[in-house]
């Protein structure tokens, strides 16, 4: 939880001689908001967090303020989206593509598959979201014959999550990814080389299916 410390500050700050007179503003507006936790961590050398930020949105009133707060709460989220977009997921920095349009495109497409990564790694600790707003319905039953094949014989290795919940489906992509289920929980890389693994297993499945269906 987080308090507002002080009352916003409004100021103005000119244009700098560097910038582009035909299109930057003479003046430039700016809020400085002041936060601190109020309930930081207890453990040994815990200290508040404390964000000094400097924003061009309006700060002037008890809801503004809240808006920027929590605009830049999103800011771990977005590092996170980035970092999973690059070296810990799809290393879209690897494409040999050099055209704008194109790598705007191809960008558009890794924030579908991101999305795909993100969603288990914000439900792996429970969610009362359903698997099937990632897998089709069909896959639940092959996505439980995976898991219980992941299962080890201590209560920690076990699923505990509901049959058929994204916390359950995320479990699953987590062990397919390396995880052991102790220590740290398993982030982005993790899970995002685990639904690999998932997804190839599941495409096999499919194929295999099809084919006894002919």
């Amino acid at each position: 939880m987080v308090r507002c410390l002080q009352p916003a500050i409004r100021s103005r700050k000119a244009r700098p001689h560097t910038a582009d007179v035909a299109k930057d503003p003479a003046q430039l507006h700016l809020g400085l908001v002041e936060v601190t936790e109020i309930d930081p961590p207890t453990a040994k050398g815990a200290k508040p967090v404390l964000w000094r930020i400097v924003t061009t949105l309006p700060v002037c009133k008890p809801h503004e303020v809240d808006r920027v707060v929590r605009i830049y709460r999103l800011r771990w989220r977005i590092e996170q989206l980035f970092r999973t977009m690059k070296t810990d997921g799809l290393k879209l920095e690897s494409a040999q593509i050099e055209a704008a349009h194109r790598l705007f495109k191809i960008s558009a497409l890794a924030l579908i598959v991101v999305a795909r990564i993100i969603m288990p790694v914000d439900a792996r600790d429970g969610s009362p979201r359903p698997a099937t707003d990632l897998i089709a319905p069909e896959l639940i039953e092959p996505v439980a014959a995976i898991a219980a094949s992941l299962e080890g014989t201590t209560a920690r290795q076990k699923n505990s999550h509901a049959k058929g919940s994204l916390a359950w489906l995320a479990w699953v992509a987590a062990r397919l990814g390396g995880w052991n289920c102790y220590y740290k929980p398993p982030g982005p890389k993790t899970m995002a080389d685990g639904w690999k693994r998932l997804a190839a297993m599941l495409d096999g499945f499919t194929l295999a299916q099809r084919a006894r269906d002919v």
